[in-house]
């Protein structure tokens, strides 16, 4: 399967005063992206969208943090999921429970939501 994906990489530019924000809870900060669909060609359309807001916080409080984003006036992406940065996460964990955190424990809004930039683009997942 291929190790691309289809989303937004978070600029490098919004990661400092949403880390001011939400500090991370675990060791590993990730903030990275936003997956549209992962195991894409390197071909695979983008969607149009450049921002996104962020909306609330996911956190199992066992090592899985991740940030709510609302794209294109939802948090619903089409695969059933939820959109979301994985923010931090603590030892053993990876950032593809994400979603199973935000399914399973639900999130809490971050009030008032932030408006954040996002670049579409298809990308390594292992960065």
């Amino acid at each position: 399967m291929s190790r691309l994906v289809a989303g937004w990489l978070l600029p490098q530019e919004e990661r400092g005063p949403l880390l001011a924000l939400v500090p991370p809870r675990y060791p590993r900060l990730v903030a990275h992206h936003v997956t549209l669909k992962p195991g894409v060609g390197k071909d695979h359309p983008l969607r149009p969208e450049k921002e996104g807001r962020i909306v609330g916080v996911a956190d199992d409080g066992k090592g899985v943090q991740a940030l709510v984003v609302e794209i294109g006036g939802t948090t619903d992406r089409p695969d059933g999921s939820t959109w979301h940065i994985t923010w931090s996460l603590g030892a053993g964990r990876k950032p593809v429970e994400s979603s199973d955190v935000i399914r399973s424990h639900g999130w809490k809004p971050l009030e008032p939501p932030r408006t954040i930039r996002l670049e579409p683009a298809v990308f390594d997942s292992t960065q």
